[in-house]
């Protein structure tokens, strides 16, 4: 406990984190301002109506982080954007000169991708934005608005969309923490008042053991995040022993971390993003007047209501992303060679192609128990709300599991800043 509070008073005492906390705390403010400023022409009697009970929306609302609830110019979030970093990492998988680009120019290839990222929000966002508020339009949540309003509409929260991921890129640069995802975790946070309330006013004394199954399902969760985040599997490495001149170099033994859950909760989110995008097309289409269309949408629209059939896809897209992510940014090639050039190796074990198939079963194996884990924390939120029938189970639930795991990925930062500074 001590030591506790010895890093919270070197984290008030350290002009520079201070700063960058600071600086986080101001950038995430600025962000709730403007997810408070909604679009023009909103009824906002019809968008609660509309948003009482809609799963789908609700889930859509948390990567908005919140600005979607009342259409405020932020409404579309950084949805977007973690769409387009999506494409951009399936295409490294798909050409060999992206790959390199990702890989071996290591910093500068980075922001490359990055950059391409970005110039793919644009489109997406317009895409997504007119999309969305065409569905909102024909739901009676927007009035009945000419072309150059709607056109205006579609530039306001397209130009928010790329704020946001701009403000998100300044709190990785000169803040703490990923800022994509501090921007969901805000937006979450912020939902926390109404959700409570909600549960609250809706509660009966019959609801009681449902409640109860929630908390005791909540600790389970977080308690197994945390396990499954800071769990790790030891690869032994050793350095060979170099003489030059009077002097002996290496011969020391150390160990190289794999981490059970190596793609943290991004595949959650890779996952959603997947699901979302295609129900608000598909919600779309539901209403143009073509036979074909509607048959299509009708048999779309009966598998995405069906619970069990939509977790069952939920749990094999993020058990498919959590693999995905692994293989893009955890390469064993590339650290069996890096090994190699260094003059380490593992024991028992030839350097080279060898160690590159020893580091890659170890992988395998350790993100297949990861990817169960959170495709199975996924689903349970869906299942719950399916037998109890309370929508902020579900969203709730999803929110959660992002929440426990931005905090836990803070914390580690934070303090590896704080211990930096002792030494």
């Amino acid at each position: 406990m001590s030591l506790i509070l010895e890093k919270i008073r070197l984290v008030f005492q350290d002009k520079d984190l201070r700063k960058r906390i600071l600086f986080v705390l101001l950038i995430l403010a600025l962000f709730r301002l403007g997810a408070s400023i909604p679009i023009p022409s909103v009824d906002q009697s019809r968008l609660a109506e509309f948003f009482s009970d809609n799963q789908f929306f609700g889930l859509l609302n948390i990567f908005s982080g919140g600005g979607l609830s009342n259409l405020s110019i932020m409404m579309l979030g950084v949805g977007p954007f973690i769409t387009a970093s999506i494409i951009m990492q399936l295409l490294t998988l798909i050409f060999p000169a992206l790959k390199e680009l990702y890989h071996e120019e290591g910093e500068t290839g980075r922001r490359k991708v990055t950059q391409y990222s970005r110039l793919l929000t644009i489109p997406l966002a317009i895409v997504q934005g007119f999309g969305l508020l065409m569905l909102l339009e024909n739901e009676g949540v927007l009035g009945q608005i000419d072309f150059t309003t709607k056109m205006l509409s579609v530039l306001i929260v397209t130009a928010g969309s790329i704020l946001l991921m701009w403000l998100g890129e300044l709190i990785s640069e000169y803040g703490i923490g990923n800022g994509v995802s501090l921007i969901i975790f805000a937006g979450i946070i912020s939902g926390l008042p109404s959700a409570v309330s909600q549960l609250w006013v809706s509660f009966t004394p019959e609801q009681i053991p449902i409640y109860f199954g929630f908390i005791i399902a909540a600790a389970t969760i977080i308690a197994g995040v945390v396990i499954m985040t800071e769990a790790e599997r030891p690869v032994p490495i050793t350095y060979a022993k170099r003489v030059r001149g009077s002097k002996i170099y290496g011969g020391i033994s150390t160990y190289l971390p794999i981490r059970v859950n190596n793609a943290g909760v991004m595949p959650i989110i890779f996952a959603l993003s997947i699901l979302l995008f295609p129900q608000m097309i598909i919600n779309f289409l539901a209403r143009v007047d073509n036979a074909v269309i509607k048959m299509v949408t009708d048999f779309m629209l009966a598998f995405l209501n069906n619970v069990w059939l939509y977790s069952v896809f939920y749990f094999v897209l993020v058990v498919a992303f959590t693999y995905f992510y692994s293989a893009v940014t955890f390469d064993p090639e590339s650290i069996a060679n890096n090994l190699q050039k260094s003059g380490a190796f593992i024991p028992g074990v030839r350097p080279g192609r060898s160690t590159s198939e020893y580091i890659g079963r170890i992988l395998s194996r350790l993100t297949l128990t990861g990817a169960i884990f959170l495709g199975v924390v996924a689903m349970l939120p869906l299942l719950m709300r399916a037998a109890t029938g309370i929508t902020a189970l579900a969203i709730g639930g999803t929110g959660l599991l992002i929440v426990v795991s931005v905090v836990l990925d803070l914390v580690k930062k934070i303090d590896a800043q704080v211990t930096m500074r002792q030494y």
